[in-house]
């Protein structure tokens, strides 16, 4: 160890030790410096290409009328040619809880209008007086 201690002096490098739990330990001779800031640079390269989505959330009721719901169809589809995720929610309040035929018939035509942008990741399902519906972008 000593030996490679000093050639590695000898040569204006590091030794840097690789595997320590090895049976010899196995080091390196090598500039640790530059090692640092090309390992840190690999890092920044992945980060770059690495893809990110937001999760983008769409609110209506069952009483949306046809144009409202035409306008917030055009948001979806905003959404994923942006690469978005998109939650859709219909709320039902008091006695709309009775029109939850409805609020399902509302999201799954919204899913047959946005189809040939995205695919529904989720289908819509209750959770206390709401029901939500996820689209993924294709």
């Amino acid at each position: 160890m000593y030996k490679a201690l000093a050639i590695a002096g000898d040569h204006g490098l590091d030794l840097v030790e690789v595997s320590p739990n090895a049976s010899p330990p196995v080091c390196k001779i090598m500039d640790f410096g530059r090692f640092k800031y090309e390992e840190t640079k690999k890092m920044q390269e992945a980060k770059k290409k690495q893809s990110s989505f937001q999760v983008k959330e769409i609110k209506l009721r069952p009483k949306t009328g046809e144009h409202d719901l035409n306008t917030k169809v055009g948001h979806i589809r905003k959404f994923l040619t942006r690469k978005d995720k998109v939650k859709v929610t219909c709320m039902f309040r008091g006695r709309e809880i009775t029109l939850s035929q409805k609020g399902k018939e509302l999201l799954q035509e919204i899913s047959i209008k946005v189809e040939d942008l995205g695919t529904v990741e989720q289908y819509p399902k209750f959770e206390g007086r709401t029901m939500t519906m996820v689209i993924a972008p294709k």
